[in-house]
């Protein structure tokens, strides 16, 4: 069943969408060589507690996870494109990392991730990245009252695969609201004009993920968890949780 959300509830979820922006913020500035995975989780939760946040990735366990989840953001680096672990792992100089975090308040999640390299980016980890963010931005622009929601994935595959990058759709986009995960599901390649009509009032997680080395592949690796590109080539993933309303999309994970 998907569930409209009155402005009242809009606004409930943008408050934990203030939360995802604050450890997004907070985990970049920590973010440097040496540091590890593990430690960028505990900022994460520090952040959470002192904004009396619940962090929705604690504890879950969908059907493709091997355990429930252990942390309370997604950290994925170079060729993890999702759901990476928060392990002991120290970051490197010129890593690329993925933050995926989701929180909660009163009930009502919200839902984003970054992208970002550490130290010292090579030029086409900035592309990459940058080519990502303009893929979700068209996502969010098509994103539109009285519009499909094959618009969206269209508007995203004709961004990310016009730059040559590989695309998955099998981990996409979703509803939010009163649970992490709601229907309905949010493909980043679809085609236009199809699919669900999309009404004021529902509010979606748009996440598109590429490869760079422009293939599709990807496995699921040993820990149970991370989804990796198949050809070994770096990814990245980037998510805004976006409410359709009569005047257009509006972005809930902005500070």
């Amino acid at each position: 069943m998907i569930e409209l959300k009155s402005a009242g509830e809009i606004d409930a979820m943008r408050a934990a969408g203030k939360v995802v922006a604050a450890v997004h913020a907070a985990v970049r500035e920590r973010a440097a060589v040496g540091v590890s995975l593990m430690q960028l989780d505990e900022v994460a939760r520090t952040v959470m507690a002192e904004a009396k946040a619940g962090a929705s990735f604690l504890g879950y366990h969908p059907a493709f996870g091997a355990t429930p989840y252990p942390g309370v953001i997604c950290t994925s680096v170079n060729g993890v494109m999702l759901h990476g672990l928060p392990t002991p792992y120290r970051l490197r100089d010129g890593d690329l990392l993925s933050v995926d975090c989701a929180a909660y308040i009163d009930g009502w999640h919200a839902d984003g991730t970054v992208s970002f390299a550490v130290g010292h980016a090579r030029a086409e980890d900035l592309k990459l990245i940058r080519v990502a963010e303009e893929t979700l931005a068209a996502g969010i622009e098509a994103a539109l009252p009285g519009g499909r929601m094959g618009d969206i994935g269209h508007a995203m595959s004709t961004v990310g695969r016009g730059a040559g990058y590989g695309m998955q759709n099998d981990f996409g986009g979703h509803g939010i609201g009163r649970a992490m995960h709601e229907s309905p599901f949010v493909p980043n390649e679809a085609r236009r004009g199809r699919g669900l009509r999309l009404r004021p009032g529902l509010v979606i997680a748009i996440e598109p993920s590429l490869m760079a080395g422009g293939d599709d592949g990807y496995y699921m690796a040993d820990d149970g968890w991370s989804v990796c590109s198949a050809d070994g080539s770096r990814s990245v993933h980037v998510e805004h949780t976006v409410a359709i309303t009569e005047a257009g999309p509006v972005i809930l994970t902005l500070p």
